[in-house]
């Protein structure tokens, strides 16, 4: 008996630290690799030496006047509590209506007309992503005619140049070989505002 109680104290003494803290590390050294390190800190935004967001989740900004909005917004959000506005990015996911359903209908016209209203433009011109929410409910990309619809009302606002936000907007454009070319709005919005500066 106590060469098999011995025996298992050795097994969860090597367990332990084999799994315990030997295979821990190897994941924690693997991450530390060139061109991994950012994706293992959550692709953080850093500007001015602070964390101001990640490349990976999208959290539509809210101005403090409507009026003078500075900020290229993402998809609507399924957790948003109107059409348009700003998600909880704790909870994650769509709205899982069907194309058929009256509600999601009714919430595509009336973000469709507030977007159109916002951006000063016709309700035709608003790209279908710019109404119709994501998987995730936190994607930072946009399509980037949705971006272009933005870019006027962002130019206007900041001061920035036209053709200065659309650089802007070309610079943060991702995708394109096998996936369709998307704008992120995280990384955009702060070169927008470093730009602006």
């Amino acid at each position: 008996m106590l060469r098999q109680t011995l025996a298992g104290l050795r097994l969860l003494l090597v367990a332990t630290v084999l799994l315990g803290i030997g295979y821990p590390m190897a994941i924690w050294g693997v991450s530390r690799l060139p061109g991994l390190v950012a994706n293992a800190e959550g692709s953080q935004i850093v500007m001015d030496g602070r964390v101001v967001g990640s490349s990976l989740i999208g959290i539509d900004p809210v101005a403090h006047d409507p009026a003078h909005d500075p900020y290229f917004h993402t998809r609507p959000s399924a957790s948003a509590e109107g059409s348009l506005g700003p998600g909880d990015p704790a909870t994650s996911g769509g709205s899982n209506d069907g194309g058929s359903n009256d509600e999601l209908l009714a919430a595509v016209h009336e973000r469709r007309a507030a977007i159109a209203e916002r951006e000063g433009s016709v309700p035709e011109a608003v790209p279908a992503d710019a109404v119709t929410a994501s998987a995730s409910g936190v994607d930072p990309h946009i399509s980037p005619a949705y971006a272009e619809l933005q870019a006027p009302r962002v130019a206007r606002v900041t001061g920035l140049p036209l053709a200065e936000v659309h650089r802007l907007i070309a610079q943060c454009e991702e995708g394109g070989l096998v996936s369709p070319l998307a704008v992120n709005t995280s990384t955009l919005n702060v070169a927008v505002r470093g730009a602006a500066r």
